[in-house]
């Protein structure tokens, strides 16, 4: 499984931005997705993840009411809304998918990652 992420960019604080998380290869619905990101000089960390329906969702809590993860397994594409952003969410943003259905928050349960894509929120 290949993982595309795309969609970052320069943006305002206050400003919206979604990524997207193309699936290609040897893909299948049942999996769970998820978005961490990691800034400089910190480590990865967890942002959001969504089960293989699509039906449970998790936030970080630094996150919780601005982002919104949804998929569309049709396209096998996870996405990441992003409102309210503000400077801290200065990241690089990797998409990851796991090999089960298991939606989780910590990094070891997801086999596949995407390349990242920066976003950078201006003050």
């Amino acid at each position: 499984v290949q993982l595309q992420a795309s969609g970052g960019g320069l943006v305002q604080a206050g400003g919206s931005l979604r990524l997207s998380c193309a699936a290609s290869g040897r893909t299948s619905s049942t999996y769970a997705g998820g978005w961490f990101r990691q800034a400089p000089g910190k480590r990865r960390e967890f942002v959001a993840a969504i089960s293989w329906g699509g039906g449970v969702t998790y936030y970080a809590d630094s996150v919780k009411g601005r982002f919104t993860i949804s998929r569309d397994n049709v396209k096998n594409t996870v996405y990441l809304q992003m409102n309210s952003l503000k400077p801290e969410d200065t990241a690089v943003y990797y998409c990851a998918a796991s090999r089960s259905t298991v939606i989780s928050r910590t990094m070891e349960e997801y086999a596949y990652w995407g390349q990242g894509t920066q976003v950078t929120v201006s003050s």
